[in-house]
């Protein structure tokens, strides 16, 4: 049994005051609203309205009835406007993950602006350079670097890094400049997590090992012993180009340059994207491009 069934009808005749005003209103034959309003008293047991030829008119059982349909049907009404509302203006939680070092520099500034385009939003950034299951953590959207594992995620490119190989003028008087890789075992490379540095050579990419006094898993920490002269260091764009603008580091061995990596967005797989999420993509692919 449809407990919903004759409802609006009901609340359409009682405000209208006739079946046929109700039917019209609702867009439906006069028939069909007294055979729902019929069978709505029959399931109620009771009696809803008074009918005479010339006027229907409430039951006391009725007006009861009709005061509860008519705040149900407003706090349906408002729930509906509330989702629509929602699809309209970015509202509510927004989680996402960044690497912290592109996290901070790129991404932070852009959800910040992007909070104060649309301020109902409670957004929670963790920046951090694991990979988090997105799922199983509950995140909404993760930015990630460079090729993308198979996995079930949606991925979106915002755009791309560029992999640098440099070193400060100073270290490149006293050790001289590499032209080609083999002679990188001769230096002192600064390493981060891997122990090979990535080119491409002929077309294919190839990994050469390397070796360094410093090893260390941050970007900035590398760079900052690029600059003083250590070594040469292989790091992304947003860590070194504006010392590469300034000719305070100078790239090496860029005719093995790898080919651009990407910058993505990922999120769970879910064809109805939330229009908070799918906002704040457009919005990472338009800054970011």
């Amino acid at each position: 049994m449809h407990r919903w069934e004759g409802v609006d009808e009901f609340v359409a005749v009682a405000e209208t005051g006739s079946f046929t005003r109700a039917a019209k209103q609702l867009g439906v034959s006069t028939a069909q609203v007294s055979r729902q309003v019929s069978a709505l008293e029959a399931r109620l047991s009771t009696r809803l309205f008074y009918r005479t030829t010339r006027r229907v008119s409430a039951t006391e059982a009725g007006q009861l009835y009709y005061q509860h349909c008519r705040q149900v049907l407003d706090a349906l009404e408002q729930a509906e406007r509330s989702i629509t509302n929602m699809q309209l203006v970015p509202r509510g939680r927004l989680r996402l993950t960044a690497p912290v070092t592109y996290g901070e520099k790129s991404i932070t500034p852009l959800v910040n602006d992007f909070v104060v385009r649309y301020p109902e939003l409670d957004v929670e950034m963790h920046l951090t350079n694991q990979t988090l299951d997105l799922v199983a953590e509950g995140y909404d959207l993760a930015v990630r670097m460079g090729k993308l594992k198979d996995s079930t995620l949606m991925a979106r490119r915002l755009a791309s890094r560029t992999l640098y190989v440099c070193a400060s003028p100073d270290y490149l008087a006293t050790h001289g400049t590499p032209h080609s890789l083999s002679e990188l075992a001769n230096h002192n490379c600064l390493l981060g997590n891997l122990d090979y540095w990535r080119f491409q050579e002929a077309g294919q990419p190839r990994n050469v090992r390397v070796n360094g006094n410093i090893r260390c898993d941050s970007g900035r920490a590398l760079l900052d012993a690029a600059l003083k002269g250590i070594g040469i260091v292989q790091l992304p764009d947003y860590y070194v180009q504006a010392a590469v603008d300034s000719r305070r580091l100078i790239p090496v061995l860029t005719h093995y340059q790898e080919d651009d990596d990407g910058i993505w967005a990922v999120y769970p797989h879910n064809r109805h994207l939330s229009p908070k999420v799918r906002l704040l993509l457009d919005f990472f692919a338009e800054s970011l491009a």
